[in-house]
């Protein structure tokens, strides 16, 4: 082995073991529960609440450093989504995305949560808004972490042409064998999820743990939403963080200047009384993988405006 190999093995081993300790620790700190469809991890024991939702095929593992920097002020409920991360999908079918909105409700409601902060990721990102959208008076605020309203692209769509493309992504994400959706995964992590490749072939095996079935019905039921009618009743603080990375957005037909796109979201939460983009570059879609400092650095000032 020559010395850039070993030097680029040593580092890989650094990263698996930090992120395992620091795994291995959070769990073990953990209190777990259930909660309708949702696996809640609780975390810390003062302060402010804050509820973290994962993306599509997420878990507690998207939010490792974010959780040991907020215990330390706050209670943190880590949750995932039934046919995330290992967690089994509902046997008894229904709307995921509905049956998750209703549970957050639940865990709120039943421990009796005060006024927590949701922030989510992605598909968390949408379920906090929505939340927001019909429960403002149980929450102070949302961070929303490059999750809208509706998906970005199909906000000029009507809904029988959302529900329509949304079936047949779901028909076809749902036919996937184990193989091809382990693969879907490194390569969704490689091109859209973050921009070191060493991060991405260490998380895409997370992502690969979800339900095949389950994820493609969250992912149609999310490009099938539209929640822009509801923000009029989000009258709570709204920040959604919208990551940027220049090499994306520079060729047809995805050419867009960092404020562009910023605009491009502030125009899709423009029904939202108090809603304000912010944006953080270099980074893709796992903002908080990509740039962990400037992620916590916005959380840590949203809170503190609260």
């Amino acid at each position: 082995m020559d010395k850039s190999s070993f030097r680029k093995t040593f580092r890989l081993l650094g990263l698996a073991l930090a992120l395992f300790a620091g795994a291995t620790a959070l769990a073990h700190e953990a209190a777990t529960s259930t909660v309708g469809t949702l696996h809640v991890e609780r975390h810390g024991d003062h302060g402010r609440a804050v509820i973290l939702i994962p993306g599509l095929q997420g878990g507690p593992w998207v939010w490792r450093q974010t959780i040991a920097q907020l215990q330390r002020d706050h209670v943190v409920y880590a949750l995932t989504l039934a046919g995330f991360d290992g967690m089994p999908a509902p046997a008894d079918g229904g709307n995921l995305f509905d049956r998750a909105n209703a549970s957050l409700l639940q865990l709120i409601e039943q421990q009796r949560i005060d006024k927590p902060v949701l922030v989510g990721h992605s598909l968390g990102g949408t379920l906090a808004l929505r939340f927001a959208g019909e429960h403002a008076p149980l929450i102070s605020g949302v961070v929303a972490v490059d999750g809208l309203p509706i998906f970005p692209g199909m906000e000029r769509m009507g809904a029988e042409q959302r529900e329509a493309m949304a079936a047949r992504m779901q028909q076809q994400l749902a036919a996937a064998t184990p193989a091809q959706f382990q693969a879907q995964a490194l390569g969704y992590m490689q091109s859209i999820g973050v921009i070191d490749p060493q991060l991405a072939a260490h998380y895409a095996p997370m992502n690969a743990r979800s339900d095949i079935k389950a994820s493609a019905q969250y992912m149609a039921e999310d490009l099938a939403f539209d929640g822009r009618p509801g923000l009029k009743h989000a009258n709570v603080p709204i920040l959604e963080i919208s990551p940027y990375h220049a090499p994306d957005f520079s060729q047809p037909p995805m050419i867009m200047s960092e404020a562009q796109k910023t605009a491009y979201y502030q125009s899709l939460l423009a029904g939202a009384p108090n809603a304000k983009v912010v944006s953080i570059s270099p980074s893709r879609h796992f903002v908080m993988l990509d740039q962990p400092a400037k992620f916590q650095q916005v959380i840590d000032s949203f809170l503190k405006s609260l």
